[in-house]
């Protein structure tokens, strides 16, 4: 069996995707990153960058203990490697999928991420409106890539679905909410209706972690207390020797 700590977001559901693809079992534990169950001493134990999703697997292929994984492309890459599938075992083939592997969680999500953070975060904090501006141009040049990836081939690594797609995916759903047109990346458009039409990328991106939080019923309090928690994050002290 597999636990997949997690919580419903780009992140988790590219994990969740594989899994369903696969058809493994699997248990959900919820992480919720918005309360700060990622700062526990438990879920440090198992995911040192404080940071979600964290699989461990309970019968991992050495026959030994459990073993746990820490960062999404890390994980997709075990787990398909485990399985056998969604992931070339020749050597061209398997860096042709690792590349973009790399790409995604190096460029697509960090950079999709911030976007998002400061397009949400309006003028509470001060003008954004250069950094929305920033990360939304290349946002904008990170779709240009895969657009220009995806106008002589059906998948992110030539003929084969593969673990590129399913990671890259989740991050394009919200194109509107990034200030994205679709319409403007034709060869990504017929990639993402391909993405979103197979029923395992369905049942993965509706994984959810319990029921959903209204924030808005947050005390002052509670909210501040998270505000404090999640942003402006400094180094944690070493343990003492």
């Amino acid at each position: 069996m597999i636990d997949i700590h997690y919580w419903p977001t780009p992140n988790g559901k590219k994990v969740t995707i594989l899994l369903e693809e696969l058809g493994l079992p699997y248990r959900i534990v919820p992480c919720n990153i918005g309360k700060g169950d990622q700062f526990t001493d438990a879920f440090l134990a198992v995911g040192p960058n404080n940071r979600m999703p964290v699989m461990v697997d309970h019968a991992p292929a050495d026959g030994g203990p459990p073993l746990s994984i820490f960062e999404s492309g890390a994980i997709m890459l075990y787990i398909a490697e485990k399985a056998g599938r969604f992931l070339p075992q020749d050597a061209r083939g398997k860096w042709e999928v690792t590349q973009w592997v790399v790409w995604q969680m190096a460029n697509q999500g960090p950079k999709t991420g911030e976007c998002g953070h400061f397009r949400r975060l309006g003028d509470t904090r001060g003008d954004q409106s250069y950094a929305v501006r920033r990360f939304t141009d290349e946002v904008n040049r990170l779709y240009g890539v895969l657009n220009n990836r995806l106008y002589d081939r059906p998948w992110l690594a030539g003929d084969d679905y593969t673990i590129a797609d399913m990671i890259s995916y989740p991050w394009t759903v919200n194109w509107a909410g990034q200030g994205q047109d679709i319409e403007e990346f034709s060869y990504f458009k017929r990639w993402f209706e391909a993405m979103s039409a197979r029923p395992a990328v369905q049942r993965g991106m509706s994984v959810t972690a319990g029921p959903a939080e209204d924030i808005a019923s947050l005390s002052t309090e509670e909210r501040e207390r998270r505000m404090t928690l999640l942003y402006n994050q400094r180094a944690r002290p070493a343990p003492a020797a």
